[in-house]
């Protein structure tokens, strides 16, 4: 089993293709994308971590998407994630949650659709996933306060986190595994 991580996918949201600049023409392009990028990479065993705004429809919306999704889906809430939907697809999900710590192969996880430059253990080489600023300025903050605490403690096993955002370039649109993502902590 292969855990990866991905945030924002949009499915059904026409306006996030003008935002983020998707190099999409439609919103069902986007979708077909998401889905097809997804199943290249993720096997039947496998899990992924939905770091929030996964789908702008209703739970029969969230359903169709979520079915045609390889392997087993585990869901952090983001700001766009209607819970009357969320809860539709409760049979679909391992889990729903706000925010969760976990382990992935020894490491220890802080998953959080929101950014949190002082997560926990953030000093202690703990990790940090995170979605919800695409690739706009309060990705720039982030990125800003990660430095910071870096040059704080003058190493770079400190403030380990990471935008998964799908629209961020090295996700591609495209779930990844920490070990994937660890040049980009």
């Amino acid at each position: 089993m292969t855990v990866r991580y991905i945030a924002d996918m949009h499915f059904d949201h026409g306006d996030i293709i003008a935002y983020d600049n998707r190099p999409f023409d439609t919103v069902e392009e986007m979708n077909e994308t998401l889905i097809h990028r997804w199943n290249s990479v993720v096997g039947p065993q496998d899990l992924t971590w939905i770091l929030g705004d996964f789908c702008a429809g209703d739970g029969e919306r969230w359903r169709q998407h979520l079915t045609r999704l390889n392997g087993r889906k585990r869901l952090i809430l983001g700001n766009h994630d209607d819970r009357t939907a969320v809860d539709a697809v409760a049979d679909l999900l391992e889990d729903a949650a706000d925010y969760r710590e976990i382990e992935d192969e020894g490491r220890r996880v802080v998953l959080c659709h929101y950014p949190i430059p002082a997560f926990r253990d953030h000093y202690m080489g703990w990790y940090h996933l995170y979605g919800h600023v695409h690739t706009a300025f309060e990705w720039n903050i982030a990125e800003n306060a990660k430095r910071l605490v870096k040059n704080l403690y003058l190493r770079q096993d400190v403030c380990r986190m990471a935008n998964v955002g799908a629209m961020v370039s090295y996700m591609d649109y495209t779930p990844r595994t920490l070990d994937e993502l660890t040049p980009y902590l």
